[in-house]
This record gives C-alpha cells, sequence and structure tokens, in this order.
C-alpha cells in the first residue's frame, strides 16, 4: 500500500472513530479493507483511496470506518467491575433513587452487546432488590452490523464461554440450532441498542447514572481522550458513576473527575466528591 494512501484511511478513521492508526498497523487496515474494496467490485485498495478521493461517497466512507474499528467484547469481561456494579455501586445508587426509582446506565461502545447484557442479567439477579423500579440500560456503537447483532442477542459457542459463568448460561439464555444461543427475551428487552458515535454530539442521549466505557479510550490519542471525557462527564448524573478500563487513564481530565475510592476504574465527578467534602 502506498503510504499516501495509509495515510488517507488512518486520517478517516481517526476523524469519524477517533481510532489512531499508526504504520505498523498497515497489515491489519489491508486485512480489513479488502472485503470492502470487493463489496464496490474494485480491484485494488489504490482504487478505493481513488474513489475516496474523488467522490467521498457517504456509504463508503461508513463501510471503511466500521471494517476498522476493533469490535472486541466478551460477557463480564474482566469481573472486578461487575461485582463493583452489583456490589458496590446499585446500593449506593437503590439508596440514592430510592424517591425516583429510575436508574438509567449507559454502554459506551457496546460493540455486540456482551457488556449491556452482563449489566442487564446482574439486574435481574438484583430483581427482588429493584421491584418496582425502571432501570434503562442503552448500549451505543458506531458499527450498525454491530447494533443489529446486539439487538439479536444471538452468540456461538465460543462468545458465550468467553467469561460468562455456566449457571448464567442456563439461566439466561435459550440454545438454537448448531453453536449459537440466545439471550431470554426478557432479558433483551432489559437492554436498548442504537447508533453513537463518542466524537459527535450526544448530549440529545440524555443524563445518565452510571456509564461504562471501558477499554474505548485506549484507542484515542490523548486530545481525543479529553474531549471524550468530557463531553461524558456532560452527561453524567451530578452523583454519577463512570466506568473506564482498568488500564485507562483520566489524567488529561483529572480536574473533571476523581477515582472514586479503593474502586480501580471507577470514577466520580470532581464535583460531586468536593460537595461531600464540606
Amino acid at each position: 500500500m502506498k503510504p499516501e494512501d495509509f495515510d488517507l484511511f488512518a486520517q478517516l478513521v481517526k476523524h469519524r472513530s477517533g481510532l489512531v492508526l499508526t504504520r505498523e498497523k498497515a497489515y491489519l487496515l489491508e486485512s480489513r479493507l479488502l472485503p470492502v474494496v470487493r463489496k464496490y467490485n474494485l480491484k485494488a485498495l489504490e482504487d478505493m483511496a481513488q474513489a475516496v478521493r474523488a467522490n467521498r461517497q457517504e456509504d463508503m466512507l461508513r463501510d471503511i470506518t466500521e471494517a476498522l474499528v476493533t469490535n472486541d467484547s466478551s460477557f463480564f469481561r474482566d469481573w472486578r467491575p461487575f461485582i463493583h456494579f452489583q456490589k458496590t455501586i446499585l446500593p449506593r445508587m437503590h439508596s440514592a433513587r430510592a424517591a425516583k426509582k429510575h436508574l438509567r446506565i449507559w454502554s459506551a461502545g457496546a460493540s455486540s452487546g456482551q457488556e449491556a447484557y452482563s449489566l442487564a442479567m446482574i439486574c435481574a439477579e438484583e430483581a427482588a432488590a429493584l421491584r418496582g423500579w425502571r432501570v434503562d440500560i442503552i448500549g451505543t456503537e458506531i458499527s450498525r452490523d454491530m447494533i443489529e447483532r446486539a439487538q439479536g442477542g444471538i452468540y456461538t459457542q465460543f462468545e458465550v464461554q468467553r467469561g460468562l459463568p455456566i449457571t448464567m448460561l442456563v439461566k439466561y439464555f435459550e440454545q438454537m440450532p448448531g453453536d449459537k444461543w440466545q439471550i431470554k427475551e426478557d432479558i433483551r428487552q432489559m437492554a436498548q441498542f442504537r447508533e453513537g458515535n463518542l466524537l459527535q454530539d450526544f448530549g440529545p442521549i440524555g443524563t445518565f447514572d452510571i456509564i461504562f466505557c471501558r477499554n474505548v479510550l485506549a484507542y484515542f490519542d490523548a486530545p481525543t481522550q479529553a474531549k471524550v471525557l468530557d463531553a461524558l462527564g456532560g452527561v453524567m448524573a451530578p452523583d454519577g458513576v463512570l466506568f473506564l478500563g482498568a488500564a485507562e487513564s483520566i489524567s488529561s481530565v483529572d480536574a473533571k473527575f476523581r477515582p472514586m475510592g479503593g474502586l480501580q476504574g471507577i470514577f466520580t465527578l470532581a464535583a460531586a466528591q468536593e460537595k461531600q467534602a464540606v
């Protein structure tokens, strides 16, 4: 691939999704874009680069972006955040939201839905405590294909074996022909999935009590991380909670967020902690 063509595709995907691709990832870019080349009946990546420069057809730009964005997820990924969610954050919100009995949870960068459904299963496990409550779980993802997969709630044997306890598989899934499993309808109804881009204005999505944005920021450069985190803070309830990946940092916007004491990867708004300290 010509260096200028790599730069074109890399700049395109960074502008549209925030993903940063460096030259050593050229092999990844080539392998993921070849199906897009074939889809548009082109002969080579060079031809697609020329088409992008000449036309900038929106469907092609979307397909290029979706092909390059990483969509790797699993049920109860890394486990610890979900334990904190169930044992610490849910009880805290149960007390704080006792009057209105309404909880809004956002799974940002939801991929094919495993994170959102993991949260839904935990809420189902806590059904007695949440009786009479309304719990909204919203998953957003840039890829339309991933949204459709998440909405269907169908996963392979390999996917349900990645982090999902056998007890939950039996309790919350139905086996389908072949090696497929589908999440039961009552759990599927607990989660909604919609198209969303973290680089665009997501104010209309409303305010959230809990935001999961895990293993997303790691793909962004520092200025993009700061922009996204600032926007996330803008749609968090004043006493809301933000979950990031264990290796992700908020140092670039530490004036807005503070770590939640003793809980790795979990943050609250600095203003809320300062208010509590007064």
